[in-house]
């Protein structure tokens, strides 16, 4: 798949395109095939169009136009369901999930800027770049983008995993936290071991990045080994922590996130 971001004008009667369409955190895509979903062509949701809300266009799918919308209500169609994104994973190839991704971050973030937040004005979206526009005091909103450091602790052949006040069941997985104004990458990976587990760490090397829709983070991904100190969980953020071994590990994350990745990562060597 080649995909060109791009902006353009809402036409009143639009030609043949890709349709990403949201009810709340859900994605409408085609399951004739049950292995595998698929974004739908405007031809197969015609019957859709009276409801759609928050159109945006997104820019080209293998030179075919392809937009971002939403619905009130959650419809039925025929050889179509909505599916939230992480379900999705693994059903969907690998270029299209993540376009879906970035539809999904568009889509949350035109809903939270339906109004200027210097003079109450009603926003539009630009027609030059990424980004909406107040038509009265001219104030430019971009797309949110939060960075987060998400981390891998070692300690010779063990891994440091955490379960967070967050997550649901028994999953585990390694520490993570958002980056403050003034704040250096590696200074945020010490700040943020240290407030949730209590450890200081060295050898901080970069890893990989992925976006993270849910709504608007960026997560970037380093490894660290253990220098001293003791588990001290915060008791808010995190709720326990502890060294595991490769064959004593407990519930992990998706093959979708970055997290897993560095879990198998340290799992290969």
């Amino acid at each position: 798949m080649i995909f060109t971001s791009g902006t353009k004008a809402i036409k009143e009667e639009l030609e043949p395109a890709y349709w990403f369409i949201f009810y709340h955190d859900e994605l409408l895509v085609s399951v004739g095939d049950k292995s595998s979903s698929h974004i739908p062509f405007m031809n197969d949701i015609k019957s859709l169009r009276a409801s759609f809300s928050d159109i945006q266009y997104l820019g080209l799918v293998d030179g075919k136009d392809s937009y971002i919308a939403s619905l009130s209500e959650k419809l039925s169609l025929k050889d179509h369901v909505f599916i939230g994104l992480r379900k999705l994973f693994g059903s969907m190839e690998d270029d299209w999930y993540w376009l879906a991704n970035r539809a999904c971050h568009l889509i949350f973030w035109k809903k939270k800027n339906r109004y200027c937040g210097s003079c109450g004005e009603a926003m539009h979206v630009s027609e030059d770049e990424v980004a909406m526009t107040c038509s009265k005091c001219g104030n430019i909103v971009y797309p949110r983008i939060s960075p987060a450091v998400i981390v891998a602790i070692t300690k010779g052949d063990q891994i440091l995993l955490a379960h967070a006040a967050k997550f649901s069941g028994q999953m585990y997985s390694v520490i993570a936290g958002f980056v403050e104004p003034g704040e250096t990458l590696e200074e945020c990976v010490k700040r943020e071991i240290m407030e949730e587990v209590g450890l200081y760490v060295r050898n901080i090397r970069y890893f990989s990045n992925q976006p993270w829709p849910y709504p608007d983070s960026l997560m970037i991904a380093f490894t660290a080994e253990y220098e001293s100190g003791d588990i001290r969980i915060d008791n808010k953020e995190i709720t326990d922590a502890n060294w595991y071994s490769r064959d004593n590990l407990p519930d992990l994350p998706s093959n979708v996130s970055v997290a897993r990745k560095l879990i198998n990562a340290w799992l290969s060597k």
